[in-house]
């Protein structure tokens, strides 16, 4: 196994971006009930994704800032991403959440991946526009995994996907290794193994043989 790639809320985080930028707006019910269902499988990601982003319009860019000042990585996250660079496993972050809270969690642990595929919110005078933009919208996990492991000649068969929600399917289906993490009941009949802690999932790595 060469390639990980996680996703991050729900996963590498036990933050949800989309809450904590709701809280801001004061909508975060409405967001985190637009995500379970998302998550749930019961709507698209995509409409769900939509859905979120159009409840922030007209947030200051500033508040969005705040939020993505809270999202953290979940304890021993970091050790295991370290781990994995150190041992020259090539990482990756899959999320249709945003790149700017990705990047706000890494940089606190001083950590980083070689690739993040996330979304954006777009800002126009200041303010939140309402929309969505990114790879990570209609776009799904798979190809996105796909792209990454051809792109670094690895075979699709040497690599981990790690995630808890539906819009993980498709990369945990695809993977070679399907790691679920407190996953989703939807999502548990595709996992090869799950894990409910980050120290579990050093375990999980060490056997594998990605640490040596």
């Amino acid at each position: 196994m060469s390639l990980v790639a996680f996703d991050f809320d729900g996963t590498l985080s036990d933050s949800e971006m989309t809450v904590l930028l709701g809280e801001q707006k004061g909508v975060a019910d409405e967001m985190a009930d637009i995500t379970e269902r998302a998550m749930n499988d019961e709507i698209s990601y995509a409409e769900s994704l939509r859905d979120r982003a159009a409840l922030l319009e007209g947030l200051p860019e500033a508040d969005a800032e705040d939020a993505f000042e809270e999202v953290y990585l979940r304890p021993d996250a970091g050790t295991v991403i370290r781990e994995l660079n150190e041992a020259g496993v090539t990482t990756a972050i899959l999320t249709g959440g945003f790149e700017r809270g990705v990047e706000v969690a890494l940089e606190r642990e001083g950590v980083s991946v070689d690739t993040i595929v996330a979304n954006r919110l777009p800002v126009a005078d200041g303010e939140l526009t309402g929309e969505v933009e990114g790879p990570l919208i209609e776009g799904t996990k798979d190809d996105a995994l796909e792209r990454l492991a051809g792109e670094r000649e690895i075979d699709i068969r040497d690599t981990v996907a790690v995630g808890d929600g539906a819009n993980d399917l498709p990369m945990l289906e695809v993977a070679g290794l399907a790691v679920g993490f407190s996953p989703k009941p939807a999502v548990r009949p595709s996992c090869d193994v799950t894990v409910s802690t980050m120290e579990r999932l050093r375990e999980v790595f060490d056997e594998e043989g990605l640490l040596d």
